[in-house]
């Protein structure tokens, strides 16, 4: 069909007993029948072959054609078939041979004498020259022969007399290889029937010192190290990128011709295109960051190019925020657009497109309501206004085009297959009439394409090399390539790969909305979400996001549920090097050290990174140490026990970059259980070893309290693994997702923090400066926290 698609119709339904009379087997027949492709290329096969029944021998030959050809090549498979049916190809190696010439010849003519000479057409290896090069291939292997006697590779000795032999006959020289094997070593022994053990590889021995199991890391695979090594080149993009199986039988092969192709590569420089395609109607999230590294990845390890494009077509729903939001954080995540652009750029070559498909008969004006839509598209009925004439048709889109028309009365429809089984190819909808101003292109049209009419063409119109999107879109291949077959335009590599699905959240924009416009976070931004914006402001680097996604890498598996855990194993391997250390003390209680005499400050030092040197003072930051500190509530119990580090009464505890305390005193408020002070004494001689370390934050002069910040901690949104499943989603709200801590105790050094600046708040977790701060009082984000529930030994 057109210039870029072969269109076949296959027969009818073939019966068993045809695919029997070519010598096929019962259960490769069966196994036929029940694919619907094979069924269709076998009826093809056999029809252009014009035989009912041949030898064993063709019949695998010509099967094996129905199942392997390629089908960029389909105007000289009637060739294949002659030589097949002629014997002049007689094997599978030839088979193979003949196939992979035709998949490089493409739907170019043919070069007969190319083509013999490729797939030893003509070759005849006789049985003495078999017996020879058999005898040489012994002789060269005969130590490992007498080593391993029967245990040898058969195959890999097969394989080597085939190398010189590619033409010759495998089961000739299977049968030579074993007759004379058995000359060498004699009848099997015992020892010769026993299968080999395999050998266990060796476990890593332990490191005694450290008691602990060291594992050898296995090396990284070439995906690992390059994930984009999976996406051809454009200059292969002639091969046939999906069959579009219509339910009369007929096949449109789509692929492009090769005067497309070349036009397309002049174009383009030969570079890979790419594009990145948001909808603006809400922020990204963390689904839009895995497409943005597919997308802009593949482009810049290509050194090609990847465009931002606005996938506009519904005006209703964009806003102008979005569009803003949605440029700034693509920058923010490390990536730069070659150009930005809209559908809507491309509203009048898409009009001139639509009306040409209707002068190809390939659309119609259509008033069937939406209900009436669905209904017909269950009952896979055509609409009673599929078959109006094309001129017609033209006068009312025309009319449409120019408001004369009410919305909702009229669509202009692709004129597809209504019966197909794919409900993507039930006459989709290109245009609609909105009589809304469009965001980016005004009040110029009224009319505005649908996603499915709109999107492939202009991955097109922009000799995008490559368009990549989620599974989802799998089954919307056929009706992307039929638009495009159709038009007679370049078509696109298209690739689908995993959705990136994370647990304890939610990632449909629908949803997203809700919990923003409903008011069950505080806006697109809440850190609680896993918007790109609310990470950000939870204090994840674009780095951290990009290397968790390159972590889960880019495959077309399941669609399965990946635990948020993985992502913050990646966020704290990165703050574990990059966030200087601090302390603060989230509720604090007082201690008075008794043995410090009054108006006694100490500047300490505290150290920002573990490894510090002692003698580099930009690696530490001061810290007060006088009469009056505070430790967390929680640091202190009554009652002592062994596997409790704490303060208790009578205990010693370390203070962090301080000396040993020692608890002498509790000072009670109204009930037994209010502790409100604590009296304590100091070790200045820091005799004491011991287990116990608190972090503390101290008056900074006598009666000075302690820099007064506001720190709020962060649980899952949700409380199921996937909240998605549930009808009443919202019900599976966290309540105690968000704790504001307004009066937590800071050490001076961290009134100097700014916004972007983030720490690790010894003993609680990893925080970031947020965007509520004031010169008044600093406000932080806890982004994640120290323990790292993954696993030890990192992501898997």
């Amino acid at each position: 069909m057109g210039t870029g698609g072969d269109g076949d119709k296959a027969g009818p339904a073939l019966p068993l007993e045809a695919l029997l009379a070519l010598g096929l087997d019962q259960r490769t027949a069966e196994n036929a029948l029940v694919n619907n492709k094979v069924t269709a290329n076998l009826a093809a096969v056999i029809a252009e072959a014009g035989i009912k029944e041949c030898d064993k021998s063709v019949g695998n030959l010509l099967y094996a054609v129905a199942t392997k050809y390629p089908t960029n090549a389909l105007v000289h498979r009637p060739v294949l078939i002659s030589y097949v049916l002629s014997t002049k190809i007689k094997n599978p190696a030839q088979l193979d041979a003949a196939l992979a010439f035709l998949t490089n010849t493409g739907p170019d003519s043919l070069d007969v004498g190319q083509f013999e000479e490729a797939c030893g057409v003509g070759v005849v290896v006789s049985i003495e020259e078999i017996k020879s090069t058999v005898t040489d291939v012994l002789e060269e292997n005969m130590e490992a022969i007498k080593e391993q006697r029967y245990h040898i590779n058969v195959g890999m000795l097969c394989g080597l007399v085939r190398k010189r032999h590619p033409w010759g006959d495998a089961k000739a020289i299977k049968e030579e290889i074993d007759k004379r094997l058995v000359e060498i070593l004699g009848p099997k022994t015992e020892a010769d029937n026993i299968k080999p053990v395999k050998k266990k590889k060796e476990k890593t021995a332990k490191v005694e010192e450290k008691k602990v199991a060291v594992a050898t890391a296995a090396p990284p695979t070439e995906e690992e190290l390059n994930p984009y090594t999976i996406f051809p080149q454009p200059e292969e993009n002639f091969k046939v990128h999906t069959e579009i199986f219509y339910s009369d039988g007929n096949i449109w092969r789509a692929h492009n011709t090769k005067e497309i192709l070349e036009k397309h590569l002049k174009a383009t420089g030969g570079k890979v295109m790419t594009r990145f395609p948001p909808e603006p109607n809400g922020y990204l999230h963390i689904g839009h960051a895995k497409a943005m590294f597919i997308d802009f990845g593949l482009a810049k390890e290509r050194n090609g190019h990847c465009y931002l494009r606005f996938d506009d077509t519904n005006p209703e729903a964009e806003k102008k925020e979005y569009i803003d939001h949605i440029q700034e954080i693509v920058h923010w995540m490390g990536w730069e657009p070659y150009k930005v652009t809209y559908t809507s750029d491309y509203f009048q070559a898409l009009y001139e497109h639509a009306v040409e498909l209707i002068r190809k008969g390939l659309a119609y004006v259509d008033h069937q309501t939406a209900e009436e839509i669905k209904e017909y598209r269950e009952k896979k009925m055509n609409s009673p206004w599929r078959d109006r004439p094309t001129e017609e048709s033209l006068k009312l889109f025309e009319d449409m085009r120019r408001g004369l028309i009410a919305e909702g009365a009229a669509t202009l429809r692709m004129k597809q297959d209504m019966q197909n089984e794919n409900k993507n190819m039930s006459d989709l909808i290109a245009y609609r009439i909105k009589f809304t101003p469009h965001p980016h292109a005004g009040d110029k049209w009224c009319i505005y394409p649908s996603y499915d009419y709109a999107h492939c063409m202009v991955d097109s119109l922009e000799n995008i090399t490559h368009s990549l999107c989620t599974l989802e879109f799998d089954i919307r291949r056929p009706s992307y390539y039929w638009l495009l077959v159709a038009l007679g335009l370049y078509q696109p590599y298209v690739w689908e790969y995993s959705r990136l699905n994370i647990s304890n959240t939610v990632m449909s924009k629908r949803k997203l909305n809700r919990l923003v416009t409903e008011k069950w976070v505080e806006g697109w931004d809440d850190p609680r979400l896993l918007t790109l914006a609310g990470l950000r402001r939870r204090g994840v680097s674009s780095t951290a996001i990009n290397s968790f996604i390159r972590g889960i890498g880019i495959t077309r598996s399941d669609n399965s549920l990946i635990r948020v855990d993985r992502l913050e194993y990646h966020i704290r391997e990165e703050l574990n090097k990059t966030a200087p250390r601090t302390m603060v003390v989230l509720r604090p209680l007082k201690v008075v050290i008794t043995n410090l005499e009054e108006g006694k400050v100490l500047d300490l030092d505290g150290k920002m990174w573990p490894d510090a040197s002692d003698t580099d003072a930009s690696s530490h930051y001061k810290v007060p140490f006088s009469r009056t500190v505070y430790i967390e509530k929680t640091d202190f119990r009554l009652k002592d026990s062994k596997d409790y580090y704490g303060l208790a009464p009578g205990k010693s505890v370390m203070l962090r970059y301080a000396f040993p305390i020692k608890c002498t005193d509790v000072i009670y408020g109204d009930s037994p259980d209010d502790v409100v002070e604590i009296r304590a004494e100091y070790d200045p001689l820091k005799t004491s070893k011991l287990k116990g370390v608190l972090h503390w934050v101290s008056e900074p002069a006598p009666g000075v309290e302690p820099l007064k910040v506001e720190v709020r901690l962060f649980e899952k949104l949700f409380m199921s693994e996937n909240p998605a499943e549930l009808e009443d989603w919202l019900g599976d709200l966290n309540l105690h997702s968000k704790e504001v801590i307004k009066d937590a105790y800071a050490v001076p050094s961290l009134a100097t923090a700014i916004l972007g600046d983030k720490f690790q708040f010894e003993r609680l977790g990893y925080f970031a400066v947020d965007t509520d701060s004031t010169p008044e009082k600093l406000v932080f984000n806890r982004t994640v926290t120290l323990r790292d529930s993954f696993g030890k030994a990192g992501p898997k």
